[in-house]
């Protein structure tokens, strides 16, 4: 799944390449893609016809495009989706799932999503704590990278909860933009083991971490962001490359950048949580 570095490199592309443009006509070629759009295809098309996106934003992993008429696109990339930006003449991709042609007859903006987890929806523009937010993500707490981000609330949060340090860590309405693979790196960063309970953990370390988070998904940003395979693109349909640079996340088996001791996998959530065993040791029982 795309975290806060990926979307966005996805977010800066299209605020240098849609911003500003009015919307002449948008096409669905498969209606699974604008699913979260209770309205239809039809409302869908018809809403958006005539409309100047103003602007591309994001909070955390989610992103959306602002428009003139107070409304937005909300985009849920999923595990495959693209936001790609290319001119009209271009051969469409294979899965090509809702086209966007513009007034100015320039480069279209085309969402292809192989698996059809992701998609667009319209969605009212809600007010939160001074900005404007999507309905649907309201809840959606600041990320480490927001500059209203409070790294000492958030750290109270995280401490108050009764769970595992790192399922605080990827719970959005905590801390938003942190996934599986920043939250691996970030622990990593900040020695703590992810099975480590939330009421162990120190204010100290609290802010520890959180800084690793910044720091390491700021490293990511400048190259792109994260791409294991060739479904996560920017909009012109290049990769990121931070793989070459992660310590803990996917490299079981590999030595450690620290100690050398081989990085260690675990089942977590449905996934996996990698960590080295000596650098990050799981926290003594009660």
């Amino acid at each position: 799944m795309p975290e806060l570095p990926e979307v966005e490199t996805v977010r800066a592309g299209l605020e240098a390449h849609v911003a500003g443009r009015t919307v002449r006509a948008v096409e669905v070629l498969h209606d699974r893609a604008i699913r979260r759009h209770a309205q239809g295809a039809a409302d869908f098309t018809g809403r958006l016809a005539g409309v100047t996106i103003e602007a591309a934003r994001r909070r955390g992993k989610y992103l959306w495009l602002e428009l003139s008429d107070g409304e937005a696109v909300l985009a849920h990339l999923g595990m495959s989706g693209q936001m790609l930006v290319q001119p009209e003449d271009a051969p469409d991709e294979k899965h090509l799932r809702v086209r966007v042609r513009f007034a100015d007859d320039g480069p279209e903006l085309r969402f292809v999503d192989q698996r059809t987890f992701g998609g667009l929806a319209l969605d009212e523009l809600v007010e939160v704590d001074g900005d404007s937010l999507p309905g649907t993500i309201a809840h959606i707490a600041r990320d480490p990278m927001d500059p209203k981000f409070d790294p000492e609330a958030a750290v109270r949060a995280l401490r108050s909860r009764r769970t595992e340090v790192k399922r605080a860590l990827l719970d959005q309405t905590l801390v938003s933009g942190v996934g599986n693979i920043y939250a691996d790196e970030a622990l990593w960063r900040a020695k703590l083991h992810w099975s480590r309970p939330t009421e162990k953990l120190t204010a100290a370390q609290g802010r520890t971490l959180l800084s690793a988070a910044s720091d390491v998904m700021s490293a990511a940003l400048l190259v792109g962001g994260t791409s294991f395979d060739a479904l996560y693109v920017n909009v012109n349909g290049q990769s990121g490359y931070f793989e070459r640079s992660l310590d803990a996340y996917g490299r079981e088996g590999m030595p450690c950048r620290r100690c050398g001791s081989p990085i260690r996998r675990e089942p977590f959530m449905n996934r996996s949580s990698f960590s080295c065993p000596r650098c990050q040791r799981r926290a003594r029982a009660a």
